[in-house]
Protein backbone atom coordinates (compact mmCIF):
# COMPACT_ATOMS: atom_id res chain seq x y z
CA UNK A 1 0.00 0.00 0.00
CA UNK A 2 1.34 3.41 -0.96
CA UNK A 3 0.35 6.96 -0.22
CA UNK A 4 1.65 10.36 -1.18
CA UNK A 5 1.78 13.24 1.26
CA UNK A 6 1.43 16.48 -0.72
CA UNK A 7 2.06 20.00 0.52
CA UNK A 8 -1.30 21.73 0.44
CA UNK A 9 -2.37 25.32 -0.12
CA UNK A 10 -4.15 26.64 2.99
CA UNK A 11 -6.76 28.58 1.01
CA UNK A 12 -7.47 25.51 -1.14
CA UNK A 13 -8.06 23.40 1.98
CA UNK A 14 -10.07 26.07 3.80
CA UNK A 15 -12.41 26.59 0.87
CA UNK A 16 -13.03 22.95 -0.02
CA UNK A 17 -13.80 21.83 3.49
CA UNK A 18 -16.78 24.23 3.53
CA UNK A 19 -18.41 22.56 0.51
CA UNK A 20 -20.91 19.73 0.82
CA UNK A 21 -21.14 16.49 -1.16
CA UNK A 22 -17.81 16.79 -2.97
CA UNK A 23 -17.09 13.64 -4.95
CA UNK A 24 -14.05 14.83 -6.92
CA UNK A 25 -11.44 17.56 -6.49
CA UNK A 26 -8.47 18.87 -8.41
CA UNK A 27 -5.26 19.17 -6.38
CA UNK A 28 -3.47 21.53 -8.75
CA UNK A 29 0.22 22.29 -9.09
CA UNK A 30 0.90 25.81 -10.42
CA UNK A 31 3.98 25.24 -12.58
CA UNK A 32 2.41 22.81 -15.06
CA UNK A 33 5.88 21.64 -16.09
CA UNK A 34 5.88 18.04 -14.90
CA UNK A 35 3.15 15.42 -14.64
CA UNK A 36 2.65 13.73 -11.27
CA UNK A 37 3.57 10.03 -11.47
CA UNK A 38 4.20 8.98 -7.86
CA UNK A 39 0.97 6.97 -7.40
CA UNK A 40 -1.15 4.38 -9.15
CA UNK A 41 -4.94 4.80 -9.49
CA UNK A 42 -6.57 3.77 -6.23
CA UNK A 43 -3.66 4.86 -4.02
CA UNK A 44 -4.13 7.37 -1.23
CA UNK A 45 -3.15 11.04 -1.60
CA UNK A 46 -2.91 12.99 1.67
CA UNK A 47 -3.03 16.74 2.29
CA UNK A 48 -0.30 18.22 4.52
CA UNK A 49 -0.38 21.92 5.31
CA UNK A 50 2.69 24.12 5.02
CA UNK A 51 4.77 24.84 8.11
CA UNK A 52 4.08 25.81 10.85
CA UNK A 53 0.90 23.72 10.45
CA UNK A 54 2.77 20.42 10.18
CA UNK A 55 -0.30 18.23 10.05
CA UNK A 56 -2.11 15.97 7.62
CA UNK A 57 -5.61 17.37 7.34
CA UNK A 58 -7.37 15.21 4.76
CA UNK A 59 -6.94 13.25 1.58
CA UNK A 60 -8.57 11.42 -1.30
CA UNK A 61 -8.21 8.51 -3.68
CA UNK A 62 -5.85 9.15 -6.59
CA UNK A 63 -7.58 8.81 -9.96
CA UNK A 64 -5.17 10.24 -12.56
CA UNK A 65 -2.93 13.19 -13.30
CA UNK A 66 -2.67 15.47 -16.30
CA UNK A 67 -1.24 18.76 -17.55
CA UNK A 68 -4.17 20.83 -18.80
CA UNK A 69 -5.13 24.47 -19.43
CA UNK A 70 -6.70 26.25 -16.49
CA UNK A 71 -9.83 26.82 -18.60
CA UNK A 72 -10.42 23.07 -18.92
CA UNK A 73 -9.67 22.53 -15.22
CA UNK A 74 -12.27 25.14 -14.29
CA UNK A 75 -14.87 24.00 -16.84
CA UNK A 76 -14.56 20.45 -15.51
CA UNK A 77 -14.09 20.83 -11.73
CA UNK A 78 -15.48 24.32 -11.01
CA UNK A 79 -15.35 24.92 -7.22
CA UNK A 80 -13.68 21.52 -6.88
CA UNK A 81 -10.50 23.39 -7.85
CA UNK A 82 -10.57 24.96 -4.39
CA UNK A 83 -11.60 28.45 -5.52
CA UNK A 84 -14.97 30.19 -5.87
CA UNK A 85 -14.30 31.53 -9.38
CA UNK A 86 -12.04 31.10 -12.38
CA UNK A 87 -10.47 34.50 -11.77
CA UNK A 88 -9.67 33.63 -8.16
CA UNK A 89 -8.08 30.38 -9.30
CA UNK A 90 -6.10 32.26 -11.95
CA UNK A 91 -4.95 34.80 -9.34
CA UNK A 92 -3.77 32.03 -6.99
CA UNK A 93 -1.75 30.37 -9.71
CA UNK A 94 -0.26 33.70 -10.79
CA UNK A 95 0.75 34.33 -7.18
CA UNK A 96 2.58 31.02 -6.95
CA UNK A 97 4.26 31.72 -10.28
CA UNK A 98 5.27 35.19 -9.10
CA UNK A 99 3.52 36.73 -12.08
CA UNK A 100 0.93 39.51 -12.33
CA UNK A 101 -2.61 38.20 -12.55
CA UNK A 102 -4.40 38.29 -15.90
CA UNK A 103 -8.05 37.83 -16.76
CA UNK A 104 -7.19 35.94 -19.94
CA UNK A 105 -4.01 33.97 -19.23
CA UNK A 106 -4.78 30.28 -19.88
CA UNK A 107 -2.03 28.76 -17.79
CA UNK A 108 -1.18 25.09 -18.15
CA UNK A 109 -1.27 23.57 -14.68
CA UNK A 110 -0.51 20.19 -13.19
CA UNK A 111 -3.67 18.44 -12.04
CA UNK A 112 -3.82 15.58 -9.53
CA UNK A 113 -7.40 14.35 -9.75
CA UNK A 114 -8.86 12.82 -6.61
CA UNK A 115 -12.04 10.94 -5.74
CA UNK A 116 -13.93 10.86 -2.44
CA UNK A 117 -12.02 13.68 -0.75
CA UNK A 118 -12.20 13.99 3.03
CA UNK A 119 -11.26 16.93 5.26
CA UNK A 120 -10.51 16.43 8.93
CA UNK A 121 -11.66 18.60 11.80
CA UNK A 122 -8.72 20.33 13.45
CA UNK A 123 -8.97 18.11 16.54
CA UNK A 124 -8.39 15.11 14.25
CA UNK A 125 -5.36 16.43 12.36
CA UNK A 126 -2.55 13.89 12.16
CA UNK A 127 1.08 14.99 12.69
CA UNK A 128 3.38 14.74 9.69
CA UNK A 129 5.50 11.56 9.46
CA UNK A 130 8.51 11.46 11.76
CA UNK A 131 10.96 11.59 8.84
CA UNK A 132 9.31 14.54 7.07
CA UNK A 133 11.95 16.97 5.81
CA UNK A 134 11.12 20.70 6.07
CA UNK A 135 12.86 21.43 2.76
CA UNK A 136 10.38 19.37 0.71
CA UNK A 137 8.62 21.62 -1.78
CA UNK A 138 5.92 19.29 -3.15
CA UNK A 139 5.69 16.13 -1.04
CA UNK A 140 6.85 12.55 -0.88
CA UNK A 141 5.57 8.99 -1.21
CA UNK A 142 5.31 6.49 1.65
CA UNK A 143 5.00 2.75 1.95
CA UNK A 144 2.16 2.34 4.43
CA UNK A 145 3.25 -1.13 5.50
CA UNK A 146 6.61 -0.26 7.04
CA UNK A 147 8.50 2.40 9.01
CA UNK A 148 7.13 5.96 9.26
CA UNK A 149 4.51 5.17 6.62
CA UNK A 150 3.05 2.36 8.72
CA UNK A 151 2.99 4.60 11.80
CA UNK A 152 1.26 7.31 9.77
CA UNK A 153 -1.38 4.90 8.48
CA UNK A 154 -2.05 3.52 11.96
CA UNK A 155 -2.78 7.01 13.31
CA UNK A 156 -4.81 8.05 10.28
CA UNK A 157 -6.86 4.87 10.21
CA UNK A 158 -7.72 5.35 13.88
CA UNK A 159 -8.96 8.87 13.11
CA UNK A 160 -11.00 7.65 10.14
CA UNK A 161 -12.55 4.83 12.11
CA UNK A 162 -13.54 7.25 14.86
CA UNK A 163 -14.95 9.60 12.24
CA UNK A 164 -17.02 6.75 10.76
CA UNK A 165 -18.55 5.97 14.11
CA UNK A 166 -19.56 9.61 14.60
CA UNK A 167 -20.92 9.84 11.04
CA UNK A 168 -22.97 6.67 11.47
CA UNK A 169 -24.39 7.90 14.74
CA UNK A 170 -25.40 11.26 13.30
CA UNK A 171 -26.70 10.42 9.81
CA UNK A 172 -27.24 6.68 9.98
CA UNK A 173 -24.90 5.74 7.14
CA UNK A 174 -25.29 1.99 6.47
CA UNK A 175 -21.67 1.40 5.54
CA UNK A 176 -18.25 2.89 6.21
CA UNK A 177 -17.04 5.46 3.74
CA UNK A 178 -13.40 5.42 4.73
CA UNK A 179 -10.96 2.97 6.28
CA UNK A 180 -8.67 0.43 4.64
CA UNK A 181 -10.89 -0.04 1.59
CA UNK A 182 -10.05 3.48 0.41
CA UNK A 183 -6.67 2.10 -0.68
CA UNK A 184 -8.22 -0.46 -3.01
CA UNK A 185 -10.53 1.75 -5.06
CA UNK A 186 -9.48 2.32 -8.65
CA UNK A 187 -11.95 4.10 -10.87
CA UNK A 188 -12.77 7.32 -12.66
CA UNK A 189 -15.43 9.77 -11.63
CA UNK A 190 -17.51 11.82 -14.07
CA UNK A 191 -15.00 14.67 -14.05
CA UNK A 192 -11.84 12.59 -14.22
CA UNK A 193 -13.48 10.61 -17.04
CA UNK A 194 -13.66 13.81 -19.08
CA UNK A 195 -9.96 14.55 -18.57
CA UNK A 196 -8.91 10.94 -19.22
CA UNK A 197 -10.85 10.74 -22.51
CA UNK A 198 -9.53 14.14 -23.60
CA UNK A 199 -5.96 12.99 -22.98
CA UNK A 200 -6.56 9.59 -24.63
CA UNK A 201 -7.32 11.29 -27.96
CA UNK A 202 -4.52 13.88 -27.64
CA UNK A 203 -7.17 16.60 -27.27
CA UNK A 204 -8.48 16.12 -30.79
CA UNK A 205 -11.96 15.13 -31.92
CA UNK A 206 -11.90 11.40 -32.62
CA UNK A 207 -13.80 11.95 -35.88
CA UNK A 208 -12.73 15.31 -37.35
CA UNK A 209 -9.39 15.94 -35.63
CA UNK A 210 -10.69 19.32 -34.36
CA UNK A 211 -8.27 20.71 -31.74
CA UNK A 212 -10.26 23.68 -30.36
CA UNK A 213 -10.56 22.42 -26.79
CA UNK A 214 -13.64 24.42 -25.70
CA UNK A 215 -15.54 22.84 -28.62
CA UNK A 216 -14.79 19.25 -27.54
CA UNK A 217 -16.72 16.94 -25.21
CA UNK A 218 -16.06 13.53 -23.70
CA UNK A 219 -19.05 11.39 -24.69
CA UNK A 220 -20.12 8.15 -23.06
CA UNK A 221 -20.82 5.37 -25.56
CA UNK A 222 -23.16 3.61 -23.14
CA UNK A 223 -24.67 6.48 -21.13
CA UNK A 224 -23.93 6.59 -17.42
CA UNK A 225 -27.69 6.59 -16.81
CA UNK A 226 -27.82 3.21 -18.60
CA UNK A 227 -25.07 1.82 -16.33
CA UNK A 228 -22.28 2.79 -18.69
CA UNK A 229 -19.01 2.99 -16.75
CA UNK A 230 -16.72 5.98 -16.39
CA UNK A 231 -14.04 4.12 -18.34
CA UNK A 232 -11.97 5.50 -21.20
CA UNK A 233 -12.93 2.58 -23.45
CA UNK A 234 -16.56 3.67 -22.94
CA UNK A 235 -15.74 7.15 -24.18
CA UNK A 236 -15.20 9.17 -27.35
CA UNK A 237 -13.84 12.69 -27.68
CA UNK A 238 -16.24 14.48 -30.02
CA UNK A 239 -16.88 17.96 -31.32
CA UNK A 240 -19.91 19.24 -29.44
CA UNK A 241 -22.33 19.09 -32.35
CA UNK A 242 -21.26 15.51 -33.04
CA UNK A 243 -21.64 14.67 -29.36
CA UNK A 244 -25.23 15.96 -29.40
CA UNK A 245 -26.03 13.91 -32.51
CA UNK A 246 -24.33 10.82 -31.08
CA UNK A 247 -26.33 11.01 -27.84
CA UNK A 248 -29.53 11.61 -29.83
CA UNK A 249 -28.93 8.60 -32.07
CA UNK A 250 -28.29 10.43 -35.34
CA UNK A 251 -24.68 9.20 -35.35
CA UNK A 252 -23.04 6.03 -34.18
CA UNK A 253 -19.69 4.27 -34.49
CA UNK A 254 -19.48 0.70 -35.77
CA UNK A 255 -17.42 -1.94 -33.93
CA UNK A 256 -14.69 -1.50 -36.57
CA UNK A 257 -14.47 2.19 -35.56
CA UNK A 258 -16.19 3.82 -38.53
CA UNK A 259 -18.73 6.62 -38.29
CA UNK A 260 -22.29 5.86 -39.37
CA UNK A 261 -24.77 8.69 -40.04
CA UNK A 262 -28.53 8.18 -39.87
CA UNK A 263 -30.69 9.00 -42.91
CA UNK A 264 -33.15 10.55 -40.47
CA UNK A 265 -31.09 13.74 -40.27
CA UNK A 266 -32.13 14.54 -43.84
CA UNK A 267 -35.66 13.23 -43.35
CA UNK A 268 -36.33 15.23 -40.20
CA UNK A 269 -34.25 18.36 -40.75
CA UNK A 270 -33.91 18.54 -44.55
CA UNK A 271 -30.21 19.09 -44.14
CA UNK A 272 -27.09 17.35 -42.88
CA UNK A 273 -24.72 17.34 -45.84
CA UNK A 274 -21.78 18.28 -43.58
CA UNK A 275 -22.44 15.16 -41.52
CA UNK A 276 -22.98 12.86 -44.47
CA UNK A 277 -19.53 13.84 -45.70
CA UNK A 278 -18.18 12.16 -42.54
CA UNK A 279 -19.98 8.86 -43.17
CA UNK A 280 -17.48 6.00 -43.13
CA UNK A 281 -14.70 8.07 -41.52
CA UNK A 282 -12.44 5.95 -39.35
CA UNK A 283 -11.89 7.08 -35.76
CA UNK A 284 -8.55 8.51 -34.74
CA UNK A 285 -6.65 5.98 -32.60
CA UNK A 286 -6.20 6.47 -28.87
CA UNK A 287 -2.75 6.90 -27.36
CA UNK A 288 -2.96 3.48 -25.73
CA UNK A 289 -4.50 0.43 -27.37
CA UNK A 290 -6.37 -0.52 -24.18
CA UNK A 291 -8.24 2.79 -24.27
CA UNK A 292 -9.74 2.18 -27.74
CA UNK A 293 -13.55 2.12 -27.84
CA UNK A 294 -14.99 -1.14 -26.54
CA UNK A 295 -16.64 -3.04 -29.45
CA UNK A 296 -19.37 -4.34 -27.13
CA UNK A 297 -20.19 -0.80 -26.02
CA UNK A 298 -20.33 0.32 -29.66
CA UNK A 299 -22.67 -2.58 -30.52
CA UNK A 300 -24.91 -1.51 -27.63
CA UNK A 301 -25.07 2.04 -29.01
CA UNK A 302 -25.75 0.71 -32.53
CA UNK A 303 -28.66 -1.39 -31.24
CA UNK A 304 -30.20 0.80 -28.53
CA UNK A 305 -29.51 4.42 -29.49
CA UNK A 306 -28.80 4.75 -33.23
CA UNK A 307 -31.75 5.80 -35.38
CA UNK A 308 -30.79 3.58 -38.30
Amino acid sequence: MRAYVGLTDWKWFQYLRTLDNLEEVNFWQPSGSRQFRALQPGDLFLFKLHSPRNFIVGGGTFSLSSLIPISLAWDTYREGNGAPSLQELRNRIAEYRHQPGSRMENYTIGCILLLDPFFLDERDWVPAPSDWKPNLVQGRAYDLTTGPGAALWERLEAVLRAREIRAEAVVGEPEARYGSRILRRSRLGQKSFRIAVTDAYDRRCSVTGERTLPALDAAHIIPYEADGPHRVSNGLLLRRDLHALFDSGYLTVTPDHRLEVSDRIKQEFENGRDYYRLRGERLRPTRRRQDAPDPDALRWHNQHVFRG
